[in-house]
């Protein structure tokens, strides 16, 4: 009896206090799963004209608890000349050639960059991309948006990826110092 009573009187004086009586694990539980995703971004066409001679030397793709995100590295760019034209197309095409490129997915967003992928002095590639081929190096196995991703080339001065994804979803790009980054969200709703 006595032993019961002490329970119920410091129950009591958690409660008292406003202290929630849930274990931590439970509690930063509860706190993740309400995180609220930011909403808004849209799936309208996002440019930003300008443009760089700096070269595109790396694609890399992460994933996120709200999105999943691909960044376009071009190291020695700073922020000023980096442009590029990010929107949702039916199919895409390579330019130059105009030969269409399959790409896997609900939905494609072609991702061009105002940047080469070779030296523009030498002419020598400084991405390994290849035509048609998944981007070297960059695994999305797992992801909850992205489906896949292909380079399309570098035409006169700006590189041209494929990225395809689960459905036409919200996304964001910003420029950052020296490089260019695309999140897609994983749904409209901003719910995890």
């Amino acid at each position: 009896m006595r032993r019961s009573r002490t329970t119920w009187v410091t129950l009591a004086a958690v409660a008292a206090l406003g202290v929630p009586a849930l274990p931590a694990a439970t509690a930063s539980a509860a706190t993740a799963q309400s995180t609220v995703c930011p909403t808004g971004w849209g799936s309208i066409a996002k440019v930003r004209s300008t443009s760089t001679a700096t070269p595109v030397e790396n694609i890399r793709t992460g994933r996120h608890a709200c999105y999943d995100r691909m960044v376009v590295d071009l190291p020695g760019a700073g922020t000023a000349g980096l442009g590029y034209s990010v929107r949702y197309v039916d199919r895409l095409y390579q330019d130059g050639s105009g030969r269409h490129i399959p790409v896997a997915g609900g939905a494609v967003l072609e991702v061009r960059v105002a940047a080469p992928a070779y030296d523009p002095e030498t002419g020598a590639p400084t991405y390994p991309g290849r035509v048609s081929r998944p981007l070297p190096g960059v695994d999305i196995a797992g992801y909850r948006t992205f489906r896949d991703t292909r380079f399309a080339g570098s035409f006169e001065g700006e590189t041209l990826v494929g990225l395809g994804v689960r459905a036409r979803l919200p996304f964001r790009v910003q420029v950052l110092t020296d490089r260019i980054v695309l999140d897609v969200a994983h749904n409209w709703t901003g719910a995890r």
